[in-house]
């Protein structure tokens, strides 16, 4: 704890003082020549970069950003009497009078944003674009209207900083907020060559592109669920389409309940009343897209045999002591486990991070052949597009190399090293398999074969399955199968 006395001997902080104009070196070097004699001068730095380039409309310019000041780490005693003896002609930054207090007061810099400035300074001003607009312009791609990714900097001078990757005609770019040092402002800043820093994505609770691209699957997956958790099995697809149908015509759950409730169907019935305001609004967006786009339903869901590997809903009674339930499908036992996923999520409009657990389920099929099991989940149309890629592009994709050109190749092997195992590591448990025979249907599948321990053999499933979701979905260097993961992990 700091000890405090009238005339501030004691009290060490980041002062500034402004200098005449292109006199910011004098002063810093008279700072050091006096330091000795002066005693509470510990530290003075003269920022090396006075300008960047400013984008105004569309069009860069140079212009200062911070030129005509030096900062002081010193008592505010110290240097008072150091501007008056040796540099009259400069004077300490004050905040102008606020209109709650007496007087105005000396500006000081916070220690952690000063050590934050002088890393960026010397490491990144020469290449950073101030630009015009609000930060949170950049929260939407104006073209598609999707949010933006949410990265932050794990390694370097940026370390710890949240930003929207932004695309700026042919390149994308860090966009983060700067604050200024000699004032209340913030700058909105982009840093380009994105990919020489080492980022990681952020989950974003106001829109994530993640949760807006599972949308409409979250809501078919929401009454296939019900379907199969009422018993309905090989009836499930023909009963969705009645009740998308139905709904098209008139979108009123409680007229649908009513007719499914006097055409014998109490279970479904009971359970499409109970459903949460926010899983309306879900099957309300489904049944829009439906109306606008006919036939969207049965085009995207023409076979049925395990749904996706992670769902948001489990669809029928989990067991509270055992966390799961089973559901005997027509050649395989699924068996539908409660798993909890915990993700770093951005606040935007709060400018600020935390950590979020979120309860979904997993789907793993068991099919049993003599002494042998095969435990799956359905990895289909990732999978399929993995074994598409072919040659060269394969290698690349799944080895890469460490560097190429400065610039780490998008591969599995580097950023989802778990992925890469299942793939590459023979000593896995957890294999891909194409084409998996399930009754009379194939499936691209995560697997794994065992004599032993089904449960075990499931733990390991759900474990390494959730471990590849988790490393595709955080990284940025994997961008075209985050997009096939939404078919694997239906996110909310």
């Amino acid at each position: 704890m700091s000890i405090r006395d009238k005339l501030n001997r004691l009290d060490f902080h980041w002062f500034i003082v402004r200098t005449l104009p292109h006199q910011e070196k004098k002063l810093a070097d008279l700072l050091m020549m006096h330091q000795e004699e002066m005693k509470n001068i510990l530290e003075v730095y003269c920022p090396t970069h006075t300008t960047v380039n400013v984008e105004r409309s569309g069009r860069q310019t140079q212009a200062p950003l911070l030129a005509g000041y030096v900062f002081v780490l010193s008592t505010h005693y110290a240097l008072v009497d150091f501007v008056n003896k040796y540099y009259p002609e400069g004077s300490i930054l004050y905040k102008r009078r606020g209109p709650d207090s007496q007087a105005p007061c000396v500006w000081t810099v916070p220690e952690t944003q000063m050590r934050f400035f002088m890393d960026f300074n010397e490491n990144y001003a020469e290449h950073v674009i101030v630009l015009e607009r609000p930060y949170s312009d950049y929260a939407f791609n104006p073209k598609t209207n999707e949010p933006n990714d949410i990265v932050k900097v794990v390694e370097g001078p940026l370390k710890g900083r949240q930003g929207y990757l932004t695309r700026f005609n042919r390149g994308r770019r860090l966009v983060f907020n700067i604050k200024s040092l000699d004032s209340d402002r913030y700058f909105t800043v982009s840093i380009p060559d994105i990919w020489n820093l080492k980022v990681v994505r952020l989950h974003n609770a106001e829109g994530d592109r993640q949760t807006v691209g599972t949308m409409k699957e979250r809501a078919a997956d929401l009454l296939i669920g019900m379907l199969q958790g009422c018993g309905y099995d090989n009836r499930t697809l023909p009963m969705l389409y009645d009740i998308t149908d139905a709904l098209v015509l008139r979108f009123m759950l409680s007229d649908l309940c009513a007719g499914l409730s006097s055409r014998g169907h109490i279970q479904l019935s009971r359970q499409l009343s109970r459903i949460s305001p926010g899983d309306a609004k879900l099957l309300h967006n489904l049944i829009r897209y439906e109306h606008d786009n006919p036939g969207y339903i049965r085009s995207n869901w023409k076979e049925l045999v395990i749904r996706p590997f992670l769902t948001p809903t489990a669809g029928t009674d989990i067991h509270q002591d055992c966390g799961e339930a089973k559901l005997i499908h027509d050649g395989f036992t699924e068996t539908i486990r409660k798993v909890s996923i915990t993700e770093q999520v951005y606040y935007p409009s709060k400018d600020k991070e935390n950590s979020q657990t979120s309860t979904y389920y997993a789907h793993v099929g068991v099919i049993r052949n003599g002494g042998t099991a095969i435990v799956f989940a359905n990895w289909d149309t990732f999978l399929h597009e993995y074994y598409l890629t072919a040659g060269k592009a394969k290698e690349r994709l799944v080895g890469g190399t460490a560097s190429q050109q400065e610039k780490l190749i998008e591969s599995f092997r580097n950023f989802a090293p778990t992925l890469y195992r299942a793939i590459a590591d023979s000593s896995c448990p957890v294999k891909p398999i194409p084409e998996f025979r399930v009754g009379n249907n194939h499936l691209n599948v995560m697997a794994v074969t065992t004599t032993d321990d089904i449960d075990k053999a499931a733990d390991c499933l759900i474990d390494t399955c959730i471990n590849i979701c988790r490393e595709i979905n955080s990284t940025m260097h994997l961008a075209v199968w985050r997009r096939y993961l939404r078919t694997v992990w239906l996110h909310k």
